[in-house]
């Protein structure tokens, strides 16, 4: 019998096994992959294509969001009350993705349902009709989520920081403005959808599907037309000088933002940098925390992460601040910096981090569908399935002396842009 009054030994596990996805190509040789889930009948279907940079006007940057939020506005063979009616009765859903670097929409529903909702699935792909009514209310909603986000000052430290890291004229470093909003047509949108939209489009299916609904996927969306493009991000132009300041006298707290643009995930020393980051803000018992929030008392929170992009990775700070403290803790922030650079990790706080760490990535794996998420994120970004088998072997056996090294190397204080926005 099991002694109920003892846990289970903790152990690391040894490797962590993760097969492909089945890849298929269609008649018209668009890849789709796909894992199957015999014991699931929950079907999602999702094509995601390049955002296009169709243009380098400011004004058009917000094309491709209103096209991709238009989309269930209707077709041309239904409203777009009759969409909703149409999809609830089958117990279906229909998700928008809008990114800087990949748009596109997947379909939630059942493999009972698959074939009925298919079709009109595949309709927002060819058909929609973009009503100049709609347009308008989406506009009107656009220009408020503009005002709120120029007002608050976390949501504008985070505009800023991109801004100050990539430039205004790169997609991640651009800011919609009320002007731009006023530039959208529905003539526009249209002829973007059909230029476009379509780009190099890719399948990825997670469900129990057998080769009656792959003769459905390959039957609606073995025609689609689309073109094929290189998609290239522009130039980096980051900001000039170290701080941006944006003034609010009447915050009640500052916003702070510290980053800096990294590398990409193909870099052999991703992984010590991902170490570096959690050490320092990116878990609830980080450095930073127990430093601004415990000890301090500046901010109820404080973090750091590691984002990503086709090309390279990027790191940043974030916190909103007490008034009156924030030069003080933007100090404190490079003070921790230079201890992880300087002094190695105690056994206690590398122990602690290597568990979280693998706590973490294997909780990612819990499900057929969170597998084909992180399939996507590696695959998107050009990498193999073989890069968390990477990923879990450096977290078991990394050394404080690497963290410090990789600290010492990348995080330097003079290459850290920061933003404040506050009083």
């Amino acid at each position: 019998m099991l002694d109920r009054k003892n846990a289970p030994k903790f152990q690391l596990p040894e490797q962590i096994e993760l097969h492909e996805p089945e890849k298929r190509t269609l008649k018209n040789r668009v890849p789709l992959y796909f894992i199957n889930t015999p014991q699931i009948d929950a079907v999602r279907l999702e094509i995601l294509m390049p955002t296009s940079s169709h243009s380098t006007n400011p004004e058009d940057a917000l094309i491709p969001f209103f096209t991709l939020n238009m989309l269930l506005e209707g077709t041309k063979e239904m409203t777009s009350s009759e969409l909703d009616d149409f999809f609830d009765f089958y117990a279906s859903e229909v998700e928008i993705h809008t990114g800087y670097e990949q748009q596109g929409l997947a379909l939630l529903t059942t493999k009972k349902h698959f074939r009925n909702v298919l079709p009109v699935f595949r309709s927002l792909f060819t058909e929609a009709t973009f009503p100049e009514k709609e347009l308008n209310k989406r506009k009107s909603q656009k220009k408020l989520t503009i005002n709120l986000q120029f007002e608050q000052t976390g949501a504008r430290s985070n505009q800023l920081i991109r801004k100050v890291l990539f430039g205004p004229n790169h997609p991640f470093g651009y800011i919609s403005e009320e002007n731009h909003v006023d530039q959208i047509t529905c003539t526009a949108i249209r002829d973007y959808y059909n230029r476009f939209f379509r780009i190099s489009p890719e399948i990825f299916v997670t469900g129990n599907l057998g080769d009656r609904e792959f003769a459905d996927i390959d039957r609606w969306f073995g025609d689609l037309p689309y073109i094929e493009s290189d998609f290239l991000l522009p130039e980096l132009e980051p900001y000039d000088k170290k701080r941006l300041y944006e003034s609010r006298p009447n915050a009640v707290q500052s916003s702070i933002r510290l980053g800096k643009v990294l590398i990409p995930k193909s870099n052999p020393d991703f992984f010590g940098l991902m170490i570096a980051n959690t050490a320092l803000g990116g878990y609830f018992g980080s450095r930073l925390v127990k430093n601004i929030r415990e000890e301090k008392g500046f901010t109820y929170g404080i973090s750091s992460f590691l984002g990503s992009l086709k090309s390279t990775d990027y790191w940043i700070v974030l916190a909103d601040i007490k008034e009156g403290f924030a030069e003080q803790t933007i100090q404190e922030i490079y003070l921790e910096l230079e201890r992880l650079a300087s002094y190695p990790m105690s056994k206690e706080e590398l122990l602690t981090i290597r568990n979280y760490l693998v706590g973490n990535l294997l909780a990612q794996f819990s499900s057929p569908f969170d597998l084909m998420t992180r399939f996507k994120r590696v695959h998107l970004q050009g990498l193999d399935f073989d890069f968390y088998e990477k990923q879990l072997h450096f977290i078991k056996h990394f050394s404080a002396e690497e963290i410090m090294e990789k600290t010492k190397s990348y995080f330097k204080a003079e290459s850290i842009k920061e933003v404040i926005v506050g009083p």
